[in-house]
């Protein structure tokens, strides 16, 4: 028996859940359209969501610690600009 990948590939729960029958459908049009298994495509729907959470308490995390990281890059890539127009002269790119 040959198994598709993203079918079963590392599940190791099963779980009953409920959805509308809206929901259900969505998942199993955009499922089919990417190759995966329903529950495959489910899976990776929930950990992508679960990702996006833990990125989003990071974000508010560092927001509420005073830290400006957009700031700190732009001033880097400022710096960076400053160096490369000393050692390539002005407005020349440097190779890649």
């Amino acid at each position: 028996m040959v198994i598709p990948v993203g079918s079963l590939t590392g599940m190791t729960a099963k779980v009953t859940l409920s959805f509308s029958d809206e929901t259900i459908e969505e998942a199993r049009r955009f499922a089919k359209r990417e190759g995966l298994s329903l529950s495959a495509w489910m899976d990776q729907a929930a950990r992508e969501k679960a990702l996006r959470e833990v990125f989003t308490a990071h974000a508010a995390a560092v927001g509420r610690a005073g830290l400006d990281l957009e700031a700190a890059a732009l001033a880097d890539a400022q710096e960076a600009a400053m160096v490369d127009d000393a050692l390539f002269g002005g407005g020349r790119p440097r190779a890649a």
